[in-house]
Order: C-alpha cells, then sequence, then structure tokens
C-alpha cells in the first residue's frame, strides 16, 4: 500500500502554518508515506500572501511552501503535489490537479463561485473535494453542505471532532460521495505531533502526478482511509448539528437532517 497525506498547510503560505514545505516533506518521509499534497490557504482563506501584489506576484508567493516541499521531496524521495484549499462562506474545498502554472493563467479563480471553482477545475482536469465538511469553530456562521459542487468528501481530519468526521462520514454515504482522509496539518514533527495522529489514505498504485490522484478519486477506484476505526463510528452520546444545504443557486436550506443516525432530526 503506498501512503499520501492529502492535505497540509505551510508556513510559508497559510497564516496557519507552523512549519515550512521542507520540514513537512522529512517528517512525512520518516514516516514512510510515499507522497504529500501541500495545500495551502487560497487568497479567500487563512492565506498570508499580501493581496495588494500583481496576481503573478501573489500566485508566486502562495506556491513558495509547495516549492520547498518538493525541492526537499526530490533530494530525500518523496513525492510532493500541488493544491489548494478555497474558503468561501467558512465551507472549505481541495482542489486537486491544477498546476501554479494554471492558477498564474486564471485569476478569475479568486473570486468565481462554487459551481464555477467546479467547472474551471473540471475543464482543466482537475476536481474538487469539500473538507471537513461538519467543522464546527467559532468563525465558522453555519454548517454548509454543497453535494452538487464537488466530487468528493473529505470524512476523517485530524483537526475534527470525532462528531464532525461522523457526521461527513453519514453524509457522504447517504449521498453516495467517494470518501477521502487527510490530517490538515499544520506542524510536522517529532516530539510535536504524534506519528498516530498524522492520517492520509492509502492506494494500490503509486501516484507519479496530482492527476493521478484526480483519476483515483472520479474513477473512484480503491482507497483505504488511514485513520482509526473507529474514527466514524457514532457513539451514545453524539447529537446531530444543523446543517444547510446548498441548493441550485448556492444558496443555504436547512436539512432537517440527523447526521449522526440518519432520519429526520428530533425537534
Amino acid at each position: 500500500m503506498y501512503k499520501y497525506e492529502t492535505h497540509l498547510h505551510t508556513s510559508q503560505a497559510s497564516a496557519c502554518g507552523r512549519s515550512t514545505g521542507a520540514q513537512h516533506a522529512r517528517f512525512y518521509h520518516r514516516l514512510g508515506y510515499d507522497g504529500i499534497f501541500v495545500t495551502d490557504h487560497f487568497f479567500r482563506g487563512n492565506s498570508c500572501v499580501p493581496h495588494d501584489l500583481p496576481w503573478a506576484d501573489r500566485v508566486h508567493l502562495f506556491c513558495a511552501g509547495y516549492r520547498d516541499a518538493k525541492e526537499e521531496g526530490d533530494r530525500i524521495g518523496l513525492k510532493v503535489f500541488f493544491a489548494w484549499e478555497e474558503t468561501m462562506d467558512g465551507d472549505d474545498y481541495l482542489v486537486y490537479g491544477l498546476t501554479p502554472e494554471w492558477l498564474e493563467a486564471h485569476p478569475e479563480i479568486e473570486h468565481c463561485t462554487r459551481r464555477q471553482q467546479l467547472a474551471l477545475a473540471h475543464a482543466a482536469g482537475g476536481c474538487v473535494v469539500q473538507a471537513h465538511p461538519f467543522r464546527q469553530r467559532d468563525y465558522i456562521r453555519r454548517i454548509l453542505l454543497a453535494p452538487d459542487y464537488v466530487d468528493a468528501v473529505e470524512v476523517a481530519n485530524t483537526g475534527n471532532a470525532p462528531l464532525d468526521d461522523v457526521c461527513a462520514y453519514r453524509y457522504a454515504v447517504e449521498r453516495g460521495f467517494y470518501m477521502t482522509c487527510g490530517s490538515d496539518n499544520h506542524l510536522s514533527g517529532f516530539g510535536v505531533r504524534e506519528p498516530e495522529r498524522t492520517w492520509g489514505v492509502g492506494l494500490e498504485e503509486p501516484l507519479d502526478s496530482a492527476m493521478d490522484y484526480v483519476r483515483v478519486i472520479l474513477e473512484r477506484r480503491p482507497m483505504t482511509l488511514l485513520c482509526p476505526e473507529d474514527r466514524l463510528r457514532p457513539q451514545e452520546d453524539m447529537v446531530s448539528p444543523d446543517a444547510w444545504i446548498l441548493d441550485e443557486h448556492e444558496q443555504p436550506v436547512l436539512s432537517g437532517h440527523d447526521w449522526v443516525w440518519g432520519g429526520d432530526k428530533a425537534v
């Protein structure tokens, strides 16, 4: 089995990142991973890239963590792939399969809607995964689910509470979504991050490019979620949060569904 981290942030491009790309690369290499995706926060999210620079300069700075990780990965024998995490209205999306060169040539991506984002990604051969869809934080106004605007759902994330992942798993199962898993890692290093809290995906064949991962998702190839077996299992005391589903106009509609146990949510 080949192991890959699908979700991490670097200090060079994400304001919340605490490890450089090279530090992440060395950590995952020592853990026996075959590759990592650098998914720094894009410009509507928690980015540390100044907004008042020309587009090409912003993109160059945004890719600094990826370039750092790639250079170190090439040196030590770890595959490093480019991706990013976009934020809309508290709902986040991992965009895979597009390149830094594509990004520089498409400044419209910064202000697109969810529908436009998916269309642009598909036109370039990429895909979109909704990241941690049931995450609850004080900066997230409400849980927004985007079934019409993604190709897959991240159902396990070490930055989540167990309830968040249980709900994401049920949502993906009931809606028939392909499922992924990632650490959402901001800080790598032995002594500061436990290896057992480093999750990802296991694949039957190695990835040579980000497009290989896109094909895994879109063709629904076998994937192992590298998280604890009981992570996605409901616990007796869990209570479903409210969640809104984005309609064809990207407007939120309260679902009224119980995302822990299924059926209608108790009033």
